[in-house]
């Protein structure tokens, strides 16, 4: 009756029977668990569900692994022979570059939902990077990943040192991380922090020769990552793309499809299955990898905020309550002549509200970077923000500090934790008055204040007002950094917290500046 079963399903599949094959023939051989069952064949859960089902009287489980029992005759459906990746048989090779990923994927900071984050296993990464090294002249390149917490980045330096990896990603603790990894191995990677619903960093513009990135698998997602991929290649450059969808729902993947070539994409290849992932079981735990080449230069003008699957900027997201809002407007009074602000689009950080008596902004999305980089952005007299109680620099007496630290020359901080909903607290910044700070003080207020100007620029600056030096002077204090040409908001946090001091020092002495990494 089970071989009925199979066989009326192996019909139905017709030429794709061979995954349903490959499960089976897995579980002939050995316990495995569901994941292993979804990931290894790359097939999407619920087709594995279906034929665990049907040989259901022959199956063994244990926990949560099964097989067949080993007096159950499905050989019928195992006569075939799958032929052996030469890249797979290549990653194999690197056992001391795999071992290495595999520690750094341990070590990486947790996934967050609300990003879609997704880890792919430590032999995706090299496999990435191997096609890569195997498929172009890297050495002396630019490789440009938006968005890494596969660690795709620490994986082709690994296989090839020389090239150079810019990482551009909206998780701070990610951009920490893959910062001290290769900085402790002598690795050329630059890290930089963007949301790309708004823009990437002006300094990555038209820099590199290949791009790579896993996005959100929506249309809204996709459109825009790789829409930010091709405004940051240099000329005759590649974008390269991950992206799955479940065989049980080709329209998904022909709206994604479309939503690359209304971009002016031509797709030179499509592997199919390349990625693995521990997770995303709906789409069989895999993803292809696309290989693009742009025909035209077009603007990424972003219809919508919500980009994600998951959490409060998904695509289906509500928002907060009515009355978490109210309470928000409630705490950024304006002078009685003006009507009160209304809350911005969440997620909002654009150079707004410079001026302006008060400002009210809906950041209720915020999985963690949107709070610090409002405060870089906004230059109000009082700004209160809705972020949600778990936020990281709420949750904690050490979060709220550590933000504090970063703006105390700019902003008075105050966290209100009683909101209507009870999911939300309200972030108070009162502004900080000049006068009541010493020379280190005002330089690091200033350079705050003008976060979208250029670093090097900007420093010059703030030390002629807090100074009172010319501009002469003030460029000999600076020291030479790295990070001169970028711009305050597009820097990682930990690496603004490594500027702030040097920027107080140079306000408060008065010899010429020694060189710093």
């Amino acid at each position: 009756m089970a071989t009925e079963l199979v066989r009326a399903l192996l019909s139905e599949r017709g030429a794709h029977a061979r995954k349903l094959r490959r499960v089976l023939a897995l579980l002939a051989s050995d316990w495995h668990t569901l994941a292993e069952l979804v990931r290894l064949p790359a097939v999407p859960r619920r087709t594995v569900q279906e034929l665990l089902a049907a040989v259901s009287g022959d199956l063994e489980t244990d926990r949560d692994r099964f097989r067949l029992a080993p007096s159950a005759d499905y050989a019928e459906f195992l006569d075939f022979a799958d032929p052996v990746d030469p890249l797979d048989a290549l990653v194999s090779r690197h056992v001391e570059d795999l071992r290495t990923l595999l520690s750094d994927i341990a070590d990486v900071p947790p996934p967050l939902a609300a990003l879609d984050h997704v880890q792919a296993t430590a032999e995706t990464a090299l496999k990435r990077a191997l096609w890569l090294d195997t498929h172009y002249d890297l050495a002396g390149r630019t490789l440009l990943c938006l968005g890494d917490h596969d660690l795709t980045s620490l994986a082709v330096c690994a296989v090839n040192p020389d090239v150079r990896v810019l990482v551009v990603d909206v998780d701070d603790r990610l951009l920490a991380y893959i910062s001290s990894r290769a900085d402790d191995r002598g690795w050329p990677v630059r890290t930089l922090h963007a949301d790309f619903r708004f823009g990437v960093p002006p300094s990555v513009v038209d820099t590199a020769d290949l791009v790579f990135s896993d996005p959100p698998y929506t249309p809204e997602g996709m459109g825009l990552f790789a829409g930010r991929a091709v405004e940051c290649l240099g000329a005759d450059g590649r974008v390269l793309l991950a992206y799955g969808f479940s065989d049980r729902a080709p329209a998904l993947g022909l709206k994604v499809q479309q939503e690359l070539q209304r971009l002016g994409l031509v797709f030179e290849a499509i592997l199919p299955d390349f990625h693995r992932f521990d997770g995303a079981q709906a789409i069989g735990s895999a993803a292809d990898l696309y290989v693009c080449r742009p025909t035209s230069r077009r603007s990424v003008t972003p219809g919508r905020t919500a980009i994600y699957t998951h959490g409060p900027q998904s695509i289906e997201a509500t928002g907060p309550s009515s009355e978490a809002l109210a309470a928000l407007v409630d705490l950024a009074p304006r002078p009685e002549s003006t009507p009160p602000p209304k809350p911005r689009q969440p997620g909002w950080a654009d150079p707004v509200g410079k001026g302006a008596a008060s400002l009210a902004v809906d950041l209720s999305g915020d999985p963690g970077p949107w709070l610090l980089r409002t405060l870089l952005a906004c230059s109000p007299g009082r700004m209160a923000a809705l972020v949600p109680n778990n936020h990281p620099d709420v949750a904690s007496a050490a979060g709220q500090q550590g933000l504090k630290s970063l703006v105390d020359t700019r902003f008075a901080l105050r966290f209100l934790r009683s909101t209507p909903d009870g999911k939300h607290c309200v972030v108070v910044a009162d502004q900080v008055l000049a006068g009541t700070l010493d020379a280190g003080g005002l330089a690091v207020r200033e350079v705050l204040m003008r976060a979208h100007g250029k670093l090097g620029n900007v420093w010059r600056e703030a030390l002629t007002v807090a100074c009172r030096i010319s501009k002469r002077e003030a460029r000999d204090r600076i020291p030479d950094h790295d990070d001169l040409d970028e711009r305050l908001i597009d820097l990682p946090r930990h690496r603004i917290a490594e500027l702030l001091p040097l920027i107080r020092e140079s306000a408060l002495t008065t010899e010429p500046a020694r060189p710093t990494g």
